[in-house]
């Protein structure tokens, strides 16, 4: 058997190092749970970004791409198949859209989204050829594209790779104000994140998304909330804004969307946005494949219970409650909403890597970001128990970092 050192060896010497990865090596997974390749077995707290909402091999998703495998994977769009129009109902009815746009990544959906916007911009709205903005947040992350980093405020992800795309306009996150002053007439959309997840999980002040809502919509501006993280049943909703009430015009959906099998992503909206779309002005051949749409129209169904997101819910109250506990304790602050967390260390204690590795030891997998903080979020299928022991390894990994 090849060893996880070994496989970790070739994998440096071999690859380019894009990543950071923790010094694990995964060979199978089930339910919230994974094993590495000499048999240990770890609590899996990341979820793939929330792309494992409902768990590592669920049944009823892995049985929707078992039989299709067996029948048909890929037409490409130069023809119908006979998942494809199943897909795009079911989403449009889960997000009460008239119409779907599928692609693969959440970072495609993304600039789906962007293409979208700009190009009702100047059909419907009246904007000048080539002079529509768009405003973004800071901190945001919506993927690594060229132009998605030309208006990332992450030095990692934005510098080196220059000339930048134009057409963005950066403002705080949380203030609607800022929003409204940086809005010119040529200004087509707004692109937030509910909540923004790889900034840390920052929830932005209550009412944030209801005033955004109600300038877009004041100003004949787009609304386009990217849900890929924090969509499809993580917040203890279906979306993240539906805790406010608040439907977007546009919204950006992926990662959980493809179960945790395939790559799956999508822009949702009403005919009157997306129809401006003709054909060959936007496309992918593996986008809306009938692998992705079986197992997209399995995802629509777990969500369309309601279970899931009953149970991010209730998970959610015993996370955050126990996290809250260690408020001082080597824990500064506690932020998310239902089944995810962003949890600040004591910056004088360690560093978030440090902490994610005293947690790989007592076999509980997260994931640093920015320094000092660490995310939580767990498969919405992990048991109350195993939640709890999770939290019981980080108080632990905490003390004894305090006692070393």
């Amino acid at each position: 058997m090849t060893t996880s050192a070994e496989l970790i060896e070739i994998s440096e010497s071999r690859s380019a190092h894009n990543y950071h990865p923790l010094p694990v090596v995964i060979r199978e997974a089930h339910g919230a749970w994974v094993t590495d390749v000499e048999g240990k077995r770890y609590l899996d707290c990341l979820s793939g970004y929330s792309s494992l909402n409902f768990g590592h091999s669920h049944p009823k998703i892995v049985e929707a791409a078992r039989d299709q495998l067996e029948r048909l994977t890929l037409t490409s769009r130069a023809f119908y198949h006979d998942q494809f129009a199943h897909f795009c109902a079911g989403l449009g009815d889960l997000t009460g859209k008239d119409m779907i746009l599928p692609m693969n990544t959440g970072a495609e959906a993304v600039e789906t989204a962007i293409k979208v916007a700009r190009k009702w911009g100047y059909e419907v709205k009246g904007v000048e050829p080539d002079q529509a903005n768009i405003i973004v947040m800071e901190n945001n992350f919506h993927g690594r594209t060229t132009t998605i980093i030309s208006f990332s405020t992450d030095a990692e992800a934005h510098d080196g790779f220059g000339p930048y795309t134009p057409g963005f306009r950066i403002v705080p996150y949380g203030s609607a104000d800022a929003i409204r002053q940086a809005v010119d007439a040529n200004t087509v959309a707004v692109l937030v994140e509910p909540i923004q997840g790889e900034a840390g999980v920052l929830v932005p002040p209550d009412g944030y998304l209801t005033e955004v809502r109600e300038l877009c919509s004041a100003g004949g501006i787009l609304m386009i909330a990217d849900e890929i993280q924090s969509g499809l049943g993580r917040t203890g909703q279906t979306f993240a804004c539906d805790v406010e009430g608040v439907v977007p015009d546009i919204y950006v959906l992926g990662k959980a969307l493809g179960g945790g099998v395939v790559p799956v992503s999508a822009i949702a909206a009403d005919r009157d946005v997306l129809g401006i779309i003709h054909p060959g002005q936007h496309g992918s051949t593996f986008g809306g494949n009938p692998l992705a749409c079986a197992v997209g129209i399995a995802v629509i169904e777990l969500l369309n219970t309601g279970e899931f997101q009953a149970r991010a819910t209730k998970l959610g109250e015993t996370l955050h409650t126990r996290l809250r506990e260690l408020i001082g304790k080597g824990v500064t602050e506690v932020r998310g909403r239902g089944l995810w967390a962003g949890v600040d260390i004591e910056p004088s204690l360690a560093t978030g890597r440090e902490v994610s590795k005293a947690l790989l030891r007592r076999g509980v997998l997260v994931k640093d970001t920015h320094g000092s903080t660490i995310r939580l979020a767990p498969p919405i299928v992990v048991s109350e128990d195993d939640l709890i022991w999770a939290i019981d390894q980080l108080t632990d990994a905490l003390y004894a970092l305090k006692e070393r």
